[in-house]
């Protein structure tokens, strides 16, 4: 197949939702039902053999949270999903930040007990600003929550966006029957409590058809009335709406006991849109060029702890990918190797012969490679909008064992390519400082440490609160705010300089003071291209 067939076929997305609102079981149906794996993994049990496939972490396997993003390649139909899973815990809400950069549609997970919550927002907000495609699946349904009527006009209300339903649900909680497609005027049954794909379907042609009644009773007559209901009051599916990130059909379901997981991957593959175009500082990058770009959105080490290997998640803009193509860094013009570039299913790699536009691929590398970075044949380009975010808690570093402090500052080194944290360098000498938004990426960091690095960490409060990059047009004038200010600056993982503040009036008495040094709340990695704060 040519460039433009091969991106036609791919579909790459992002799974996003408040913390235990059921996405990770979701992930794990997605593969179960597209034949990517033959167990699905319980997400719950921590002491149980089998985890989420998207779960890969020992932290995460007995935690049973999502820390870090994971990406998932499989085949369906006659279409390749780049599924990337996303952590939903707000402490990471830098790393989904960069994932959701990479992704040419989201499908938000809401729980149906709750509804939509804080986080959900938070990233709902993220999509908006990159007007990314949203279906939503309403999760959750085999309990007892709320009315399913009251749910759509929530997501409505609180969204801001029209919702379309194209499934509904039969019940609830210990009445749960199943889901009625919309759209195919049909209802399908699921067995409950299912680890293993299905292959037997049980389909009911026709809302009028009475077996529908005969089978769910009273519970199937109220979600009739409410299926004529939504269809005369829903508007009709708008594909350029959905699109443009304005409008966003809604199925509805049970994850865990594959209620409506199957309408949505079929809905994955007809509604989200093949890989676009993509905007880079010198032109527009179309996927069906010939030539091969690409960004590296996430660094992650050690997956392999036995290697201590890092490896640079690669998101395909446009061309082909062959192994041993020579590919050039654009941040410093070097050439990288490319004879181990893998694909994933999470922690399992392949080796990967090609790739095409919307593919996630790894490359293994130590250090070469740095978040943002724009990868291609040889033609200078830069792609932005991959972003670092000021800190807003500090936390410094002390040694159990004086001795580690080389694997120490390995480790903090690695970690901080990765993004799960920033390290900073004070400027006058003294221990690392550690810059996270949350605190359970410290718990989090202090714990790969010790079981990757073979580190003690202790972590202790640092006094700043506040963190700006700082930047001169006149480079003589921004070495003399860093000697004067000595005390109150550091370096981060890409040496950019950096002022720390213990308070707000720190912060702005410098800015007062030196009005021709510029401070930025946001930074971009592989371009060091600054916003002000």
């Amino acid at each position: 197949m040519s460039v433009a067939q091969e991106a036609a076929r791919r579909r790459t997305f992002a799974i996003i939702s408040h913390p235990d609102a059921g996405k990770t079981t979701l992930t794990e149906k997605l593969l179960l039902f597209a034949g990517a794996i033959h167990i699905a993994g319980s997400v719950k049990a921590r002491k149980a053999s089998r985890h989420a496939t998207s779960d890969w972490m020992e932290i995460e396997k007995q935690r049973g949270i999502s820390v870090a993003s994971s990406v998932m390649q499989m085949e369906y139909r006659d279409a390749v999903i780049n599924l990337l899973d996303t952590p939903g815990h707000k402490d990471f809400s830098e790393d989904t930040y960069r994932v959701l950069t990479a992704v040419d549609a989201a499908l938000m997970v809401i729980d149906a007990a709750n509804g939509v919550e804080a986080q959900t927002l938070r990233l709902l907000e993220v999509c908006r600003l990159r007007n990314t495609p949203i279906i939503t699946f309403i999760n959750k349904m085999d309990r007892e929550v709320r009315d399913p009527l009251e749910l759509i006009d929530e997501i409505e209300r609180v969204l801001g966006m029209p919702v379309v339903p194209f499934t509904w649900p039969v019940g609830m909680g210990k009445r749960f029957g199943g889901v009625f497609d919309i759209r195919q005027d049909r209802m399908r049954v699921f067995r409950a409590g299912e680890d293993r794909r299905s292959f037997d379907d049980d389909v009911i042609e026709g809302l009028g058809n009475p077996e529908n009644l005969e089978r769910f009773g009273d519970a199937f007559e109220q979600a009739k009335n409410e299926i004529e209901l939504v269809r005369g009051a829903s508007p009709d599916f708008d594909r350029a709406a959905f699109l443009a990130g304005q409008q966003t059909p809604v199925f509805f379901g049970s994850a865990i006991n594959n209620f409506g997981v199957k309408e949505t991957l079929d809905a994955l593959i007809d509604l989200a849109p093949p890989p676009g175009p993509k905007e880079a500082i010198q032109r527009m990058v179309e996927p069906t060029e010939e030539k091969f770009t690409g960004v590296v959105f996430k660094i992650q080490a050690n997956m392999d702890p036995a290697h201590r290997d890092r490896v640079a998640f690669v998101r395909v803009y446009s061309g082909r990918f062959d192994r041993g193509m020579n590919l050039k860094i654009s941040r410093n013009g070097k050439d990288l190797r490319t004879n181990n570039v893998v694909s994933f299913l999470s922690q399992r790699r392949d080796l990967l012969e090609e790739a095409f536009p919307g593919d996630v691929i790894g490359i293994p590398n130590h250090g070469v490679l740095q978040l943002g970075d724009t990868l291609t044949e040889g033609e200078k380009l830069q792609f932005t909008g991959l972003p670092f975010f000021a800190p807003e808690i500090f936390y410094s570093v002390e040694l159990a064992d004086p001795l580690r402090s080389k694997q120490l500052r390995a480790g903090l080194a690695q970690l901080g390519e990765e993004g799960a944290i920033q390290v900073f360098r004070p400027h006058a000498g003294g221990a690392l400082l550690l810059g996270a938004v949350g605190q359970l990426q410290l718990e989090v960091v202090a714990h790969r440490l010790k079981h990757e690095y073979g580190v003690d960490a202790r972590l202790a409060p640092a006094r700043h609160k506040y963190a700006r990059w700082i930047t001169a047009d006149d480079e003589r004038e921004l070495k003399r705010f860093i000697d004067n200010n000595a005390h109150r600056i550091a370096y981060d993982v890409v040496e950019a300089p950096t002022f720390l503040a213990g308070h707000a009036t720190e912060l702005t008495a410098a800015a007062d003071n030196w009005s021709k040094v510029q401070f930025h709340a946001l930074r971009e990695h592989a371009g060091l291209v600054f916003q002000s704060a």
